[in-house]
C-alpha cells in the first residue's frame, strides 16, 4: 500500500501511541555460511538456525541489542555490500574497537566529525573533542562489504529515552556510566566542600538524567 502524501494531515505531528520496535534487519549477503562465522566471530548471540530443503535462515542478536539480523539467499532484492553505515551503539567507542580487533575483525581507528555529531565535515582522527556523546565512531565491513559503524553514545539526545525507564544492556554499559557517575560526583564533592552522604541517590539521579538526556545534576 502506498501513501499519498499530498494526503495527510501536516497537522499530526505527535508521536504515535502504538509501540513499533524495530526488530529484524534483513542483510544481503552471498554466502551464508561465509557470513555465520563472521557474525559468530563478532561475539553476537545465534538466535537461529533453520533450515528447510534448500531454503536457510540464520539469526543473530548484537549484545544488549533490542534489534537483531538475520539474512538467507534470495529473501532482499538488494544486492549484497549495499548496506551502508549500520550503527551499532555503544558507551565506549575505544574498548568496542578492541574487543572486536581482539576477536580477529579489522575495524577502523577511532575517528570524528569536524562539523560534530551530525557527521558533518571532513574525518579527523581520535575520538571527538570531550569524548562528546554521539561524536566518536569507528567502522568495519562484513565479508560481503555490509558496512557496520560504531557509535560511541554516553548522554541520549532529549526524549530518545523515557526517564521512568532506565535500563543497561550490558554489565560494561552500566559500568562504563557508573565510572562517568563516579566523575561527574567527584566533582560534586569538590564543589561542595565535602563528602556527600546521600551519593546513591546522586548517582541514581545522574544515570538517569544522562540516558534520558535530561539536565544532569551538578
Amino acid at each position: 500500500m502506498s501513501i499519498n502524501t499530498a494526503q495527510v494531515d501536516k497537522t499530526s505531528t505527535t508521536v504515535g501511541k502504538f509501540d513499533m520496535k524495530l526488530e529484524v534487519v534483513t542483510i544481503p549477503v552471498s554466502e551464508i555460511e561465509r557470513a555465520k562465522e563472521f557474525y559468530e566471530c563478532l561475539g553476537w548471540r545465534l538466535d537461529a538456525d533453520a533450515s528447510k530443503g534448500d531454503e536457510r535462515v540464520v539469526q543473530f542478536t548484537p549484545p544488549g541489542s533490542p534489534c537483531s539480523i538475520h539474512f538467507r539467499k534470495g529473501v532482499t532484492p538488494a544486492e549484497t555490500g549495499t548496506l551502508q553505515s549500520l550503527y551499532l551503539i555503544v558507551s565506549d567507542v575505544q574498548a568496542a574497537r578492541e574487543e572486536l580487533v581482539g576477536r580477529g575483525v579489522r575495524v577502523s581507528e577511532v575517528f570524528h566529525y569536524t562539523g560534530g555529531p551530525a557527521r558533518f565535515g571532513g574525518k579527523v582522527g581520535g575520538p571527538a573533542p570531550d569524548r562528546l556523546s554521539y561524536g566518536s565512531y569507528a567502522t568495519f565491513t562484513d565479508p560481503d562489504g555490509n558496512d557496520w559503524l560504531l557509535q560511541e553514545v554516553t548522554t541520549r539526545l532529549p526524549g530518545r529515552i523515557d526517564p521512568a525507564a532506565t535500563s543497561f544492556g550490558s554489565v560494561s554499559d552500566l559500568a562504563a556510566a557508573l565510572r562517568r557517575a563516579a566523575a561527574a560526583h567527584n566533582e560534586h564533592e569538590k564543589r561542595v566542600a565535602g563528602e556527600h552522604a546521600d551519593w546513591p541517590e546522586w548517582y541514581a539521579a545522574y544515570l538517569t538524567a544522562e540516558q534520558a538526556g535530561a539536565e544532569l545534576p551538578s
